[in-house]
């Protein structure tokens, strides 16, 4: 039971309803979990183009995190397009209609490369891999049916 690690996950919502979710034993660093968790919501269509998010020293202090963490976040969902920033005005999505799509490719591209990692720890590989995968498409259809 001693041996089993300590996982802390501090959950924030900040007054502009996005729960953030920063965790100190995550591998990856704390500005990478929160561009990903905001890239994913904007990929969701949680948040949509036009949105505002919060202010970079509102998400600092709402996550515990320091400014410059939130700020390389941020400088990088902007140079990659994703967001923006008005000076005085705030930080919000951007309005590029083919964000949305871009973004859920990546999303799904990142959820596939999970699914092949997995599959490869399973040693199921090629076509195997491809057949299960049209295997759960069925019977997601037919559940929906």
């Amino acid at each position: 039971m001693a041996d089993r690690p300590v996982h802390t996950v501090h959950t924030v919502n900040t007054d502009m309803h996005i729960a953030i979710q920063v965790s100190q034993t995550d591998p990856r660093p704390m500005y990478l979990q929160i561009k990903e968790q905001l890239r994913h919501r904007i990929a969701v269509g949680e948040l949509k183009p036009g949105a505002e998010i919060p202010s970079i020293r509102a998400l600092a202090v709402a996550t515990r995190v320091s400014v410059i963490t939130i700020k390389r976040a941020y400088l990088e969902l902007e140079l990659e397009g994703v967001i923006l920033t008005r000076q005085g005005r705030g930080c919000f999505v951007a309005d590029n209609a083919n964000l949305g799509s871009h973004l859920q490719l990546q999303e799904l591209d990142q959820q596939l490369a999970a699914a092949v990692h997995t599959a490869a720890l399973l040693d199921i590989k090629g076509e195997a891999l491809v057949e299960r995968l049209r295997e759960l498409e069925r019977r997601l259809h037919k559940s929906q049916s």
